[in-house]
């Protein structure tokens, strides 16, 4: 069971869209929500006796974060697809979102509620495989020039990209599109391209990015390389701050066929798209058509899916997986059950608590908050014992933090011995503790009844006021009914200390608005954390976003240590080093309880009809539906079998 509040956090490069969120509930598919449009890159250096400012220029097909690329620099596709595979039929998914809607095709913007799958509009100047986790090969960019310090890059661009349009691509397109997302995009542009100085235009197919000299540039490169490109004539005439249902000029390889708001929106391949052939593009996105059907509610949506009005389904709730997939389709072998393996961190879900109102401000009042969710009774008698507790933010990583703090990572966190408790370095990081499988775990209750007393909230007939008799309330906030089954048992238990709890469900816009301006208690979230975080963390974790609207900054963290942190992880000159200030991060993070922290698992469960064929083994750190293809044979034989297909 996953939440439909959630966002990827996946690292370098990020496209045009920032990472944001939208609420949560049980229902939005692990991966890339419309404004978290992001790929992991993949890169090679060689370098070339070139002097550049005292330095040699190193110029290469892509970028590394760390260490060697996989690909060289005439690599024709990526090892995990089958170059072979036919062009041709469509594929069909659920369309989500924070409302069963959309009503825009502009996902740049905090305005509006993009459609899904817009990101198949647009292209980068640099795209990342599957496989590797924090690398990045050219697209729109032939070669990139850097320094070792990488302090700025030149992209060298193809002359023969073009806009969907026909327009060339040029250097002036991506100037214009840094300066109309920080002008005019989503507030959270400020916070991802705050180390960027200047980006200028050399030449018609020549742009170069300088970075502030103290910033950390790791990521830089990959970060400005995963900018999604936009066609600066078209919006001369085209208000770029305003959502729209115009399908818009793009730079990518598919165009919008056709949309309607609450139905469905399609998106179909262009036949003049410059890059087809390209190595970054051989064997993926072999469809002709792309179509996002739209539902009221997840039950609607899963009976239109066990008859056939959309073709691939990956289920979130656990109940459904254990017991509902007993239909015809299944039966008569239509449709094909599978979990495949999600390589990447998992089980950044959970409650998060909103510390911006003072009533959250201390910690025992959160930590108490956070022991009345009953996980053990929750996982035995509503999820059939599938999942496993969540105590990390990179929970089944090597960035999770465990015991008590030793070696590299106690070296970093003395740097802050005075600025943190005592109990980071005296007691093992926190981890929630295991309750009875009973809805109310008597332990939990005494222990989370002593921190509010000794936090200032006594029970005064039956509530906990404080010193000046305001009671404490907590509302937890969301915008679907199918969450109520966990909710309510936890708001009884919270209500059991007295705390005055309630779950209030709103309509979708209701939600989306209160959600962006962070106008609520507790909502429920869920991140897809990167492989390589980095960048990205500033937008979750970061002082700077706190108080940016539509942030990921749930609970609005904004302390200087994790700050502080955050910053050595962006810094990291080694994946090693990376791990260690991401562990020690984590540490932090958990001993503030931010967040309440719920269940993982670490699969994709699919279910789609048996329409389709795949490369024989899925990509490291992709579900892998990227690099399917239509088979012709298999669809006439299911439709003369009887399947209920279009």
């Amino acid at each position: 069971m996953q939440m439909r509040v959630q966002i990827a956090a996946t690292t370098t490069p990020t496209t045009a869209t920032p990472i944001t969120a939208t609420p949560v509930t049980d229902t939005r598919p692990a991966g890339l929500t419309a404004r978290a449009v992001a790929l992991p890159l993949l890169a090679a250096a060689l370098l070339v006796a070139a002097p550049v400012r005292g330095q040699e220029a190193i110029t290469s097909h892509g970028i590394s974060a760390f260490g060697e690329l996989k690909y060289g620099p005439e690599f024709p596709y990526f090892d995990y697809v089958n170059p072979d595979a036919p062009k041709g039929g469509r594929m069909t998914f659920r369309g989500t979102g924070a409302s069963a809607t959309f009503d825009s095709l502009n996902p740049f913007i905090l305005k509006g509620e993009p459609a899904q799958g817009l990101g198949l509009l647009y292209d980068s100047l640099l795209v990342g495989s599957a496989d590797e986790p924090d690398s990045a090969y050219g697209l729109i960019a032939e070669r990139l020039e850097y320094p070792e310090d990488r302090s700025w890059v030149i992209f060298h661009m193809n002359p023969e990209a073009t806009f969907s349009d026909g327009e060339p691509i040029e250097a002036s397109d991506v100037v214009f599109t840094y300066n109309v997302l920080l002008e005019k995009g989503h507030p959270a542009y400020k916070i991802s391209y705050k180390d960027f100085e200047t980006v200028e235009a050399l030449d018609t197919y020549k742009v170069k990015f300088t970075f502030r000299q103290d910033a950390a540039k790791r990521e830089l490169i990959q970060q400005a390389g995963g900018i999604s490109i936009l066609p600066e004539h078209y919006y001369q005439d085209v208000d770029f701050a305003e959502s729209t249902l115009t399908p818009p000029v793009g730079s990518g390889g598919f165009l919008v066929e056709e949309a309607k708001p609450g139905r469905s929106i399609t998106y179909c391949r262009n036949p003049d798209y410059w890059a087809w052939d390209h190595p970054v593009n051989v064997g993926a996105n072999n469809f002709d058509c792309y179509t996002y059907e739209y539902f009221a509610d997840y039950t609607a949506a899963f009976e239109a899916f066990k008859g056939g009005s959309y073709l691939l389904h990956e289920e979130f709730f656990s109940k459904l997986w254990a017991t509902g997939y007993d239909f015809p389709a299944i039966d008569e072998g239509w449709v094909v059950k599978e979990s495949v393996p999600d390589n990447r961190p998992s089980g950044t879900q959970g409650f998060w608590i909103n510390m911006r109102r003072d009533k959250f401000q201390d910690p025992r009042v959160r930590e108490a908050i956070g022991l009345m969710f009953n996980f053990e009774w929750s996982n035995q008698t509503l999820f059939y014992g599938i999942y496993q507790r969540t105590d990390s933010f990179w929970e089944n990583s090597p960035m999770q933090a465990e015991g008590l703090p030793e070696g590299a990572e106690l070296e970093l966190l003395q740097e802050f011995h005075d600025e943190l408790p005592e109990s980071i370095f005296s007691e093992p990081v926190y981890t929630p503790p295991v309750n009875q499988p009973s809805r109310t775990d008597r332990a939990a209750v005494r222990k989370a009844s002593r921190l509010l007393d000794e936090a200032g909230w006594t029970l005064q007939g039956g509530v906990r006021k404080n010193a000046q008799g305001q009671t404490l309330t907590l509302e937890i906030l969301d915008d679907s009914a199918s969450f109520e089954r966990v909710f309510n048992p936890y708001v009884e238990n919270l209500k059991r200390i007295g705390i005055d709890a309630r779950l209030s469900l709103i309509d979708a816009a209701q939600y989306q608005q209160r959600q962006e301006d962070f106008d609520y208690d507790m909502i429920p979230g869920r991140l897809v954390m990167s492989l390589t975080p980095g960048l990205e963390l500033r937008q979750i974790f970061g002082s700077d976003s706190a108080k940016e609207p539509g942030t990921a900054n749930f609970s609005g963290v904004s302390d200087p240590v994790i700050d502080a942190l955050l910053e050595k992880a962006v810094a990291a000159g080694s994946r090693e080093d990376l791990e260690v200030a991401v562990r020690a991060l984590d540490r932090v993070l958990r001993s503030m309880h931010i967040w309440v922290p719920n269940w993982y698992k670490g699969e994709h469960n699919l279910a789609y009809w048996d329409v389709f064929s795949k490369p024989a083994e899925k990509p490291l750190y992709s579900r892998g539906d990227a690099y399917w293809w239509w088979d012709e044979d298999k669809y006439r034989a299911l439709k003369a079998d009887g399947a209920p297909l279009p």
